[in-house]
């Protein structure tokens, strides 16, 4: 089962980085507000990141701040379009479904939804 993991990153600002194991990389979410079941969070797809950063914690190279765990664990997906990316997590904080949506003028949104 593939791994997830939502890091705590302060550059260049405060923000959430939402990783999705995909083969031998990560897909790669910014989330621009701690992840919540209570709103819809406003998202940027940025570079995929190396797998390393699924388990690691600490100041990331070239000055680029510092990285901690918010959360981490396995993840089943459910839907894997161009625009829209539904899985079901079961980390040890998040046991919930996530859905990444790009909407027509680009930008992506990330809910987290309570399991039913």
């Amino acid at each position: 089962m593939p791994r997830f993991a939502i890091l705590t990153h302060d550059h260049p600002f405060p923000h959430w980085d939402f990783l999705l194991e995909d083969g031998d990389a990560c897909r790669t979410w910014r989330l621009l507000s701690e992840p919540s079941t209570t709103c819809t969070i406003p998202a940027e797809r940025i570079a995929d990141h190396r797998l390393t950063y699924l388990d690691y914690e600490g100041p990331v190279s070239g000055g680029r701040g510092q990285v901690s765990r918010l959360d981490g664990g396995n993840f089943i997906w459910l839907h894997d379009a161009e625009d829209c990316i539904e899985v079901e997590l079961h980390g040890s904080r998040f046991q919930v479904f996530s859905t990444l949506e790009r909407h027509l003028d680009g930008d992506w949104t990330a809910t987290f939804h309570e399991r039913r």
